[in-house]
């Protein structure tokens, strides 16, 4: 498919979305369509500075809607990041939150639009049992999501992914109004990304879908969406990365990751479960971890679903339609995108591995997992994948 045939398209599903090339030029309208007049643009301190932030912002003075800019976010956002977000979205008396970026700007930005209003600690709304319906509702500012990287999917979610700085873990935030009313997905600005950062988030978008895809549980419509994000980044990802300036890649990894996050409201799993303590503790990039973990996970989870695994095998059109052929087409895809075979090579050892099993159990992702979960089971998966052992 050649840039010119990349679609633009609008549909509603789980939110508004508005794709294709160029639709940056409709945020001021979105704000509009809101009800924000004093939006704050909740950005990653790495493309503050450049000209698509400038323009976004100068966009929307033009049209009549000052716009302040936050970046004080850190790649793993923390709790003080938010704290500092509300105090500058009180100060400027802004009425709704832009985010633009990925997913750290994504996940702070969310939270500080749900925390505006809100009397109770942000830890109150940690994703367990019914603790969103502690929230204020009316407290929540209207939020517009600009994705640039094609990752978390953070722009279809309900939740945001938080450090505690006081235990160090990686906490859940959630409420069904962190949902953005309005999406806008111009595969323009991820021209500029990387080709090592589209690879990790493009991984993360696989993560999300096949952790999706595996879950335990009835939920057809989740299973349907997993399959063709999968297929849309099995087609698509090697060519974003080889070919930056590819919109029609870059626009079709973008719709697999808002599918990805679409579909992991059936659950993840052990992927997520070790990524987020490990991402915590030693600073690693989220996607990243997720592609270097997924492997060993697949294995131990294997016997639960190597039907399933041979059915997509089949869908992904892959040579031998068995489990063994989506691992095999896993590891390749790693290799070939230059991405790391163990944890060692990412600067993670086992000095933590107690806390990591610890809190991978207790991560809200691990109940959904294909096998059950336990310590011994999380500290196996970790050993192998500092080891590289796929036994």
């Amino acid at each position: 498919m050649s840039d010119a045939a990349l679609p633009s398209a609008n549909w509603s599903f789980p939110t508004a979305i508005r794709f294709g090339a160029g639709r940056i030029s409709e945020l001021a309208d979105a704000c509009r369509q809101l009800g924000i007049t004093r939006p704050l643009l909740v950005t990653d301190p790495g493309i503050a500075g450049l000209p698509m932030i400038a323009d976004a912002v100068a966009a929307n003075q033009a049209a009549g809607l000052p716009t302040a800019v936050f970046s004080d976010i850190q790649a793993n956002p923390v709790a003080g990041d938010v704290e500092k977000g509300i105090a500058v979205l009180r100060q400027g008396g802004h009425d709704g939150v832009i985010v633009f970026g990925g997913g750290s700007a994504m996940d702070a930005g969310k939270t500080i639009a749900f925390m505006a209003g809100q009397t109770r600690p942000m830890w109150d709304f940690e994703d367990r049992a019914d603790w969103w319906t502690r929230a204020d509702p009316a407290g929540i500012l209207p939020i517009i999501a600009v994705p640039t990287t094609s990752g978390t999917g953070s722009e279809v979610g309900r939740a945001s992914v938080i450090i505690d700085e006081g235990d160090h873990t990686k906490k859940i935030i959630f409420h069904p109004k962190m949902l953005p009313a309005i999406v806008i997905e111009d595969p323009v600005l991820t021209v500029g990304l990387p080709a090592s950062i589209t690879a990790w988030t493009g991984m993360d978008a696989l993560a999300h879908c096949l952790e999706a895809y595996s879950a335990p549980g009835y939920h057809p419509m989740a299973n349907g969406i997993a399959l063709e994000g999968m297929r849309l980044v099995k087609e698509w990802l090697p060519v974003a990365v080889a070919d930056g300036t590819n919109l029609a890649a870059r626009g079709h990894m973008q719709i697999a990751a808002s599918m990805g996050a679409t579909a992991f409201q059936k659950g993840l799993g052990a992927i997520h479960s070790l990524s987020h303590p490990i991402g915590a503790l030693f600073h690693t990039h989220h996607g990243r971890t997720n592609a270097v973990v997924m492997p060993y996970v697949m294995v131990f989870n294997r016997p639960a679903v190597a039907q399933q695994y041979a059915a997509l095998a089949r869908y992904l059109d892959l040579p031998g339609g068995s489990f063994e052929s989506v691992l095999n087409w896993v590891l390749d895809l790693r290799q070939s995108l230059k991405i790391e075979h163990t944890l060692t090579e990412l600067g993670v050892d086992d000095s933590q591995i107690d806390e990591v099993v610890r809190q991978a159990e207790n991560d809200p992702t691990a109940g959904s997992n294909a096998l059950p979960l336990d310590q011994a089971n999380l500290r196996g998966m970790f050993v192998n994948a500092l080891e590289g052992r796929l036994a």
